[in-house]
């Protein structure tokens, strides 16, 4: 959706979890000002961990207006998480907006198997915050009052009706 819009004034970087886009979509009508930031061979899952883990990186580039990551944050470990919104941060000019979409988890609630692909979102306030960045806003656009962030989001009854927070942030 992003890259035809983007094509006239602009330009569309992927990167983390995009193996298969350079094969599919790049030869796509309207694709042709997308750039594929090859991230995915520091991604690993440790044997016996739930998160991905992520070595230290960045995306070669600066001076980004935009970064966006949807359903994302909820794979990483902390430290992971912390070293993919320190590169963001890196990567983006100064008053670059960061907008994070993720499943909602319950505030302070122990991991447990039923919740392995939520996060909290105060949490991942927190960790934007002693990066750098600046709250800027939410939107409930993809808030689910019937979704009891009980459930796996895998889960049939749940997927594509799970409760998501969005959030913006702005390196100042």
């Amino acid at each position: 959706m992003l890259a035809p819009v983007l094509a006239a004034k602009g330009k569309l970087y992927v990167a983390i979890g995009t193996r298969r886009v350079s094969e599919s979509l790049l030869t796509e009508p309207g694709f042709e000002k997308v750039e594929v930031i090859e991230t995915d061979d520091n991604i690993r899952r440790p044997e016996g961990s739930r998160y991905y883990a992520l070595d230290d990186f960045d995306f070669g580039i600066s001076g980004v207006d935009m970064v966006l990551t949807f359903r994302n944050v909820h794979n990483f470990d902390p430290e992971s998480r912390e070293r993919m919104n320190r590169a963001v941060f890196d990567a983006l000019e100064s008053g670059g907006l960061y907008g994070v979409v993720d499943h909602t988890k319950r505030h302070m609630e122990p991991d447990n198997p039923e919740n392995r692909r939520r996060i909290d979102p105060v949490l991942v306030v927190k960790e934007m915050l002693d990066i750098g960045f600046e709250f800027v806003g939410y939107s409930d656009l993809h808030y689910r009052a019937d979704d009891e962030l009980r459930f796996e989001v895998g889960r049939r009854s749940v997927t594509g009706n799970t409760d998501r927070f969005t959030f913006l942030f702005r390196k100042p």
